[in-house]
């Protein structure tokens, strides 16, 4: 370092020690989600896209000379734990907006304290249609909903020639949900399900569910659950000898769940409610790639790239909401971004629509361990 680096650097602490400043400036977003857990795999892909995003815009100078700091909090999976994260977060590190929360129960649980200290929720990771209607307005999706997915599954399904489907699906706001948008796609076709197969969360009782689906000879099964929950499922119901087509939603698209299944994962069905993570007709998968190049990041999995892409949303709503964004003037900012362009898919907000994306689309785990389309 030379001289005259030397005596700036001296005389810029200096005068943050006579004035009472930082030396420098940041931008807390608080998350709360199970970095540990049933859903740990997915959330720390989520996070890592979230991550790649805010680390470029960081060393581009960051937001109005200020960096952007995430606090993550492990909630486990856990819905008690993820209100009081969400507390800590917003009362004591006096976060200006949280991010990227994980599980439809446990953003229920959340949502009094963003009406309480008037803060926003941006890119919760859950398709919950509580949270698209009515309009909340401290929640702003990015994703599309689980109900949309659930629907095409049942329609996809059907075009292959299947007809005995049965449905197995958590006892929770996330599994209820998804089985509404099962019913829509059910009766569409004027068909029903063979079976409906009610799970507990935390303790599934595989011995219960698996002869059951076994018994009614089902072709195919829509397990709506999370994570561990439903690849161990999947497993249970494979050693019993069905070959039942499996489709599960977009809460398990990471490559931690295709890792969890192993070779059992082949022709495992997963919806998806982003391009897929190899196309290059979209900028944002491209962007994505190219950032994850440069860092060291050997392959991009939809789990990321659903992080990354509410990271974009979350950075350019802090651009607008001006120097030192607040809480409220975060919330303003999203309401007024009409038109987002992604890179290819484009997102909007008004003070009656916080929806997000409208996309959804299939995948099928190959042979070679990865998502196909």
């Amino acid at each position: 370092m030379n001289i005259q680096m030397t005596k700036r650097l001296l005389l810029a602490v200096l005068s943050s020690s006579l004035f009472g400043l930082p030396s420098y400036a940041q931008i807390l977003i608080g998350q709360t989600a199970g970095f540990t857990g049933a859903v740990g795999a997915n959330v720390k892909e989520t996070a890592e896209g979230a991550q790649l995003y805010i680390d470029s815009v960081n060393a581009s100078g960051g937001v109005a000379g200020q960096q952007i700091k995430i606090i993550a909090l492990d909630d486990k999976f856990d819905v008690k734990l993820a209100a009081e994260n969400a507390r800590i977060l917003i009362e004591e590190k006096q976060v200006v907006a949280l991010f990227l929360n994980r599980g439809t129960p446990h953003t229920e649980a959340i949502l009094p304290l963003l009406k309480k200290y008037g803060i926003a929720l941006v890119a919760p990771s859950t398709g919950a249609m509580l949270l698209h209607k009515p309009v909340n307005r401290y929640v702003f999706n990015v994703r599309s909903s689980y109900q949309r997915e659930a629907e095409k599954a049942v329609a996809h399904l059907l075009s292959m020639g299947l007809q005995r489907i049965a449905v197995v699906h958590v006892d929770d706001s996330f599994g209820n949900d998804a089985l509404v948008g099962a019913d829509a796609g059910f009766e569409k076709n004027k068909i029903k399900p063979i079976g409906i197969f009610k799970v507990d969360r935390d303790k599934p009782s595989y011995e219960v569910i698996v002869p059951g689906i076994v018994k009614v000879n089902a072709q195919a099964v829509l397990w709506f659950g999370s994570g561990s929950a439903v690849s161990n499922g999947i497993k249970a119901l494979r050693a019993a000898g069905s070959f039942a087509t499996v489709v599960t939603l977009s809460n398990n698209a990471s490559e931690g769940f295709i890792k969890s299944l192993g070779p059992l994962g082949e022709g495992v069905i997963v919806t998806q409610v982003f391009p897929s993570e190899r196309s290059g007709t979209y900028a944002l998968v491209r962007q994505a790639q190219d950032l994850g190049k440069a860092a060291g990041v050997t392959k991009i999995s939809p789990s990321m790239l659903e992080g990354f892409s509410g990271a974009k949303v979350l950075v350019e709503a802090l651009r607008r909401a001006g120097k030192n964004p607040s809480r409220a003037q975060i919330i303003l900012a999203l309401e007024g971004m009409k038109k987002f362009d992604l890179g290819g898919l484009e997102v909007g907000y008004s003070p009656t629509d916080h929806t997000g994306l409208d996309f959804a689309d299939l995948s099928i785990i190959g042979k070679d361990g990865k998502f196909m389309r």
